[in-house]
């Protein structure tokens, strides 16, 4: 166990040191696009880095993150999850807040991107939204992947062998929430609200949604499902229902990663995975490098 503790602080120090670089770019122009967007594709993957480092530093066979495919109904999970938690908070605000629901601001640009400026729905429809929801997500997924390798393929089967399920989870969910601090108070990570209205909510969602990550983690024994849930929600909540909607009346407080919908229905998401909790199991090789097994 003193092994799996080392393991940890060793991974979280070189996290937060590989981190350090692209936050500074970020935080010195203010904005998550520092180098046309290349600075905040590299934080995302400063967390795999750090875990290949980790695996190297203490000889931990590179197959112990997870990088089997098996079975792909837990990727297809991965990938609708987001889509249940997320799409009725954004149709029950363009619903209730007259004027929220922006499509047409959405699908114009879209369109033109296109070449068919004159047909901005048939476009959208037809050409916009399912080339995002495939191709899109293949590109999410590049960057996503970054920090799944170290959260949840590192991290997180480690802090379960030390605490369990609930407390594992729990932890890695305010570390994960924490990482993310710097941008969302020092650059432009943010929608506007109230700042410690903002911190809460997202700090609040990440952590629901790492149970939902964590069971997917350990339950399909593959990083995969969780890495794609990870690139599903950055893309349809950040590509395309945020874009979506207008902000006017208290929509900001309601939908984005900063909002209280979003919120509290990733909560309700992750008190169901939580639920399930029994249904995975940690499992700890002779030479204390974390291997997971899952229940049949």
């Amino acid at each position: 166990m003193r092994t799996l503790t080392k393991q940890i602080i060793v991974y979280l120090a070189l996290v937060f040191g590989f981190s350090s670089l692209p936050y500074y770019l970020i935080i010195h122009t203010g904005r998550l696009g520092t180098g046309a967007g290349m600075a905040v594709s590299l934080i995302m993957w400063c967390p795999g880095l750090a875990a290949l480092a980790s695996c190297a530093l203490f000889r931990i066979d590179l197959a112990n993150l997870g990088w089997n495919w098996r079975p792909a109904k837990y990727e297809i999970w991965g990938y609708v999850v987001p889509l249940i938690y997320a799409l009725p908070v954004y149709i029950g605000t363009w619903l209730l807040i007259r004027g929220s629901f922006a499509f047409y601001d959405f699908a114009k640009p879209m369109a033109e991107s296109f070449g068919f400026p004159e047909a901005p729905l048939a476009t959208t429809l037809l050409l916009g939204i399912p080339g995002l929801a495939t191709i899109g997500v293949i590109g999410s997924l590049s960057r996503a992947l970054g920090e799944e390798i170290g959260w949840r393929g590192f991290l997180l089967p480690r802090l379960v062998e030390r605490v369990g399920f609930i407390w594992g989870c729990l932890l890695s969910g305010c570390i994960w929430a924490a990482w993310h601090y710097p941008a969302l108070l020092f650059a432009d990570y943010n929608v506007g609200t109230r700042p410690a209205f903002a911190w809460a909510c997202f700090t609040l969602m990440v952590i629901a949604i790492s149970y939902v990550l964590g069971w997917l983690r350990l339950r399909s024994g593959s990083l995969w499902p969780a890495a794609m849930l990870h690139a599903s929600h950055n893309l349809f909540v950040q590509a395309i229902f945020d874009r979506m909607t207008r902000p006017v009346g208290r929509t900001l407080y309601i939908t984005t990663e900063f909002g209280a919908g979003l919120a509290l229905a990733a909560c309700v998401c992750g008190f169901y995975f939580w639920s399930r909790r029994k249904e995975v199991v940690p499992v700890v090789s002779h030479d204390e490098n974390v291997r997971i097994a899952a229940v049949a």
